[in-house]
């Protein structure tokens, strides 16, 4: 027979001071996989507009003409808030590679002590990393 335990009310939203840094990992890490997964679909959808320039579809940009695909990008890569959402984008796959790394090293054994601290020390090295690229993202978009 199975025992049945009072988790709580799920409307309970209170709850969440209560959370240690493994449940924010756990949540942070789910979160982050779902946003890589939008962002793949997203991503195969825009590059869909590649099918017409494989026949040699041509259209005009900036005054010359160019194939489809190159136009896309290059006017989608000229919008501020897509540079913006690429850097979000960074930031969102180097904290689920670095969590990722480290639950894989927690899996081995290695690191049980200090999963606290190994959790903070990848959020801290994902905003050094995504704080230092950000000039390189901006920089074309001005």
């Amino acid at each position: 027979m199975s025992q049945s335990y009072n988790r709580g009310l799920i409307e309970d939203f209170s709850r969440w001071r209560e959370f240690q840094a493994g449940m924010w990992a756990w949540i942070f890490h789910k979160f982050t996989g779902w946003v890589l997964i939008g962002y793949l679909f997203t991503h195969i959808a825009v590059l869909s507009t590649a099918i017409p320039a494989a026949n040699g579809a041509t259209m005009m940009f900036q005054g010359s003409e160019t194939d489809v695909f190159t136009g896309t990008i290059v006017s989608l890569e000229g919008l501020l808030l897509v540079r913006i959402l690429e850097v979000g984008l960074l930031a969102v796959a180097v904290f689920h590679m670095l969590n990722g790394t480290r639950l894989l090293l927690v899996d081995l054994g290695v690191g049980l002590e200090a999963q606290d601290k190994s959790f903070y020390a990848s959020l801290i090295l994902t905003g050094a990393i995504t704080v230092a690229s950000v000039p390189t993202f901006i920089a074309g978009a001005f």
